[in-house]
């Protein structure tokens, strides 16, 4: 009993060490988008919130802001409704080369993302879709597809259809049945694969980098440019925004499924 407890305390520890270690570094940054000088300095011997006005005012940051809010909820409600269409048939249909489809939906996930980003540029440049909206949403779609299927197909696992087979009985159509009876049970699924195709997009950086535009560009890319090509705290400011939002959507996907998997 002493021997597994003392090796459970030392997983623990080892866990809490670990995290911290890769936690700590990406937290830096938020006292440094508090602080009042022109560079980067730390820990700050001034504090302001100069750099969050200009966050929120500068046309190019706050531009580039809202692009990436509005390409993040497009890119969601796309990616959900396909990623459920697709994961209901994977789910429950056999059919030829179904392990060959699975693998291309799980592909973004496995393939490195400068691949990805290359093969999307060759195609969307001979499609004419670089620098459009159309070109984000599909790239972006893409990228966010698994994280739906993965949800939506896990929580169709567990489910009975028993329940469908009822209502169909009862004389409910197959989109009654689908409204009433199977969506509010996979629900749990749907949403947090949205959360994760929302984060997703609005954290995307690589594939965006290839297919932007002068006249567009997302948060990630102008964060980007502006760590290559300045040195401005303001990124500070943008990387907390982005950080608080993708912890906040992310621990709301995990609580989700956490929720549904009890009941």
């Amino acid at each position: 009993m002493k021997t597994g407890r003392g090796l459970r305390a030392f997983l623990i520890t080892c866990g809490v060490l670990t995290g911290a270690w890769l936690v700590v570094p990406t937290l830096v940054v938020i006292p440094i988008s508090f602080s009042g000088e022109n560079s980067f300095a730390f820990p700050p011997s001034s504090w302001s919130l100069r750099h969050y006005t200009t966050f929120f005012t500068e046309p190019s940051w706050l531009t580039s802001l809202l692009v990436s809010l509005q390409l993040a909820l497009l890119v969601t409600a796309v990616a959900t409704v396909l990623g459920t269409t697709a994961a209901f048939a994977l789910a429950r249909r056999t059919f030829v080369g179904k392990g060959i489809v699975e693998g291309l939906f799980m592909a973004p996930l496995i393939v490195p993302g400068i691949v990805v980003a290359v093969a999307m540029y060759a195609a969307f440049l001979g499609w004419g879709l670089i620098g459009t909206p159309i070109g984000f949403i599909a790239a972006h779609t893409v990228l966010a597809l698994p994280f739906v299927t993965v949800n939506v197909t896990a929580s169709l696992a567990g489910f009975d259809r028993v329940l469908e087979r009822a209502s169909a009985t009862l004389g409910a159509s197959p989109w009654t049945t689908f409204r009433s009876v199977t969506f509010p049970l996979i629900r749990p699924g749907v949403l947090a694969g949205a959360l994760f195709a929302f984060v997703t997009s609005f954290d995307e950086v690589v594939v965006s980098l290839f297919i932007q535009s002068p006249t567009l560009q997302t948060l990630p890319v102008r964060m980007f440019t502006s760590v290559t090509n300045e040195v401005d705290p303001t990124i500070a400011a943008a990387s907390t925004v982005v950080l608080v939002v993708s912890t906040i959507l992310l621990g709301l996907a995990t609580i989700t499924r956490r929720n549904h998997h009890a009941a």
